[in-house]
């Protein structure tokens, strides 16, 4: 059985920073392209940033320079390091774990508020 279970979330400051960890199981972890998507009430889900099995990282503009994704093939997990986030980064952030184009798993999401 595959999970993906993320934590970190919570409430920030604008300016603030998080950290989101996700961790997986049932996988072969190493071999796994893994991300993080975000939604925010009334749009659709977007890709935030991505991390192949071979380390190469893609982020979305809006966060470049800000947000670090990470991985730790020893310890099955991926993490996105959030820095000088904005009132426009809020929303539920979700792990993803995907394989080819056939092999897609998600996790269950969590939420992050940017407010004063």
């Amino acid at each position: 059985q595959v999970q993906l279970v993320e934590s970190g979330g919570g409430l920030v400051q604008p300016g603030g920073s998080l950290r989101l960890s996700c961790a997986a199981s049932g996988i072969i972890f190493r071999t796994y392209a893994m991300g993080w998507y975000r939604q925010a009430p009334g749009k659709q889900r977007e890709l935030v940033a991505d991390i192949s099995s071979g380390y190469i990282a893609n982020y979305v503009t809006s966060v470049k320079g800000r947000f670090t994704i990470s991985r730790d093939n020893a310890k099955n997990t991926v993490s996105l390091q959030m820095n000088s986030l904005k009132p426009e980064d809020t929303a539920v952030y979700y792990c993803q774990a995907s394989w080819g184009l056939s092999d897609t798993y998600w996790g269950q999401g969590t939420q992050v508020t940017v407010s004063s």
